[in-house]
């Protein structure tokens, strides 16, 4: 019995080998790491996550021929997933930075950004140098956390899981600002009264896409079609879509 099912398997991995057994559905999906609280990047509309970030990837894996399955984490384990391999990509609103670099390869940058400051009406930050001795409110483990840190301190930073809890604390005077992602700062203005972004930008960044070290046969491929949809405006065609200034 026992050489009867040897002979069988030795015959269905001769097979594969001919015919290409093991190429399943999922050998055409692309799963990327995302944290869906990110507007206008990745966020939900009707339980689905939509966003800037979900209609460049789904216009680059149109141009690869693969499908998109979206995964939604806190965003402090977003780069871990892609690092692990957990994730095939990494997608959030997600600046490159030496740090990253050792941890994860990046594509080429698909879009700039800043980092912005929102504080209440009437607040006496008004440029960036006033946040010297003030309580700064950030979403943990993003670059406004590094930079802010690196500036001020970590004594200075009140870190929250998102940028929706970081201005709640602002809203009730726990914090003196926030810093976060310009767009994100926007939308997150729009939808709580009383706040204002002050017109010194805190930085300027580039964000890319994240993969696993060495992955570079995927790597290549995205690049290739950023390059293409970069070029030809579809990319600024779906950020204008999201950002009307």
């Amino acid at each position: 019995m026992k050489k009867i099912i040897s002979l069988i398997m030795v015959v269905a991995i001769m097979l594969c080998m001919f015919v290409g057994c093991g190429k399943t559905e999922q050998d055409n999906v692309i799963t990327m790491a995302t944290s869906a609280d990110f507007e206008p990047y990745e966020y939900y509309e009707n339980d689905k996550i939509v966003g800037i970030d979900i209609d460049i990837m789904n216009a680059v894996c149109e141009k690869i021929g693969m499908q998109l399955q979206p995964e939604d984490m806190s965003f402090d384990s977003v780069i871990g997933a892609a690092q692990t391999g957990k994730a095939d990509i990494a997608m959030s609103g997600i600046t490159i930075t030496e740090d990253r670099k050792n941890m994860v390869d990046f594509t080429i940058p698909y879009t700039s950004t800043t980092q912005s400051i929102i504080v209440a009406h009437g607040s006496a930050i008004t440029v960036k140098a006033d946040l010297k001795d003030k309580k700064i409110g950030v979403q943990i483990n993003t670059t406004g956390d590094t930079q802010v840190t690196e500036e001020f301190g970590d004594a200075a930073v009140d870190r929250y899981q998102n940028g929706a809890l970081a201005v709640e604390s602002l809203k009730n005077g726990k914090v003196d600002c926030v810093v976060i992602d310009g767009e994100v700062a926007k939308a997150l203005v729009d939808a709580n009264e009383g706040l204002e972004i002050i017109a010194d930008a805190y930085s300027i960044e580039e964000y890319a896409i994240a993969l696993q070290k060495g992955n570079t046969e995927l790597l290549n491929k995205i690049n290739g079609a950023l390059e293409e949809l970069l070029a030809d405006g579809t990319i600024d065609e779906i950020i204008a879509k999201y950002i009307t200034e």
